[in-house]
């Protein structure tokens, strides 16, 4: 993607804390049937390849399994704001959007493994059933829950490139870039005040 120099995040802890906060991405494929994209929780496991392995998995119906071993792309989105350019106060700006992204790239492996595909949903389900008060069980025993590593197709990555892109006005002088936090958190919704915050940690203290 297109990254300024200003916007450009590299550090590789960063880039997956927010790829493992914003766990629900698109992955885009192309093949000789053209270019696919499946919106996908995707895991991510940061101690597997010098940049991390995103795991998941398709229904078996999605044609895009059938791309395995072509290079994919994987896309996080995190929190974005508006920008209106009457908050900078300064004459000749325009609208803008703030937000975080990150790409990740790699080649598709598909993973049919029984055992392989146990895990895969077992991981799925612990991360975002185990908070819960009364977290949905995942007895891979059961017969139903057979059923289920019958009708997916597991995958992984192994991330190849990483780009991350911090768009939050660091282009702006410090006095500029608060002026519209203020007005962010004045707007309020958690967006507005995520956005916020995260333009005030680029603010040197």
């Amino acid at each position: 993607m297109y990254i300024p120099a200003a916007f450009l995040e590299t550090d590789t802890a960063t880039l997956h804390a927010l790829m493992q906060q914003h766990g629900f991405a698109r992955l885009t494929s192309h093949s000789e049937r053209g270019l696919v994209a499946s919106h996908l929780p995707l895991l991510v496991d940061p101690k597997r390849g010098s940049l991390g392995t995103l795991v998941g998995h398709f229904a078996k119906a999605n044609e895009q399994a059938a791309d395995a071993g072509t290079e994919v792309l994987a896309v996080f989105s995190g929190p974005h704001a508006y920008i209106s350019p009457t908050w900078y106060e300064t004459p000749n700006l325009v609208p803008t959007w703030n937000y975080v992204a990150v790409h990740a790239y790699g080649v598709l492996r598909r993973i049919e493994d029984r055992t392989e595909l146990t895990r895969i949903l077992e991981a799925t389900v612990a991360k975002y059933e185990g908070t819960r008060p009364q977290p949905w069980p995942f007895d891979a025993g059961t017969d139903s829950h057979q059923k289920l590593l019958d009708g997916i197709v597991g995958f992984e990555v192994e991330i190849t490139h990483l780009e991350g892109k911090w768009k939050l006005n660091q282009n702006h002088p410090v006095e500029r870039r608060e002026r519209v936090i203020a007005r962010l958190n004045a707007e309020g919704g958690e967006n507005n005040v995520t956005v916020a915050r995260l333009m005030a940690d680029t603010i040197p203290s």
